[in-house]
């Protein structure tokens, strides 16, 4: 039960930071977009790729809102079980990256983006993956 209040509270944070770009807020917005070598982003999301961003990581938070029991709701057997694999693994493949700008065994290294992402951004996102798979086995 704690392990699912903290990826829903992981969630809702993540979620509000992206619902706060959609509203023209700019807090850690530049540092959390990839840049190549010469500095030039390589992703350019708009208002609504961060409102589906929020709602998505909503949903999550929701979902491990509801495998810690507080809701007393009967959910398909199917959407529980292929939630539990499915959000791990999207941000499992998060951490370990596309190999070039993001994760692990990314190539780019000297942007503020990837030290960023080194120290912080994919560990999340593993931490986010193996947490979630613990409680999918053992819960």
């Amino acid at each position: 039960m704690i392990l699912s209040i903290l990826l829903s509270l992981i969630f809702i944070v993540l979620a509000i930071i992206h619902f706060n770009w959609v509203l023209g807020g700019t807090f850690g917005f530049d540092a959390s977009l990839p840049t190549n070598a010469n500095g030039k982003r390589v992703l350019n999301p708009s208002k609504i790729d961060s409102a589906i961003v929020g709602i998505g990581l909503t949903v999550f938070a929701c979902f491990y809102i509801y495998k810690s029991g507080f809701i007393k709701y009967q959910l398909p057997n199917w959407i529980s079980i292929f939630g539990s694999w499915i959000i791990p693994a999207i941000f499992l493949l998060r951490a370990i990256g596309d190999f070039k700008y993001i994760g692990f065994f990314k190539r780019i290294h000297a942007t503020k983006f990837s030290k960023l992402d080194a120290k912080f951004f994919s560990p999340l996102c593993l931490i986010i993956s193996v947490v979630g798979i613990v409680i999918q086995l053992y819960y």
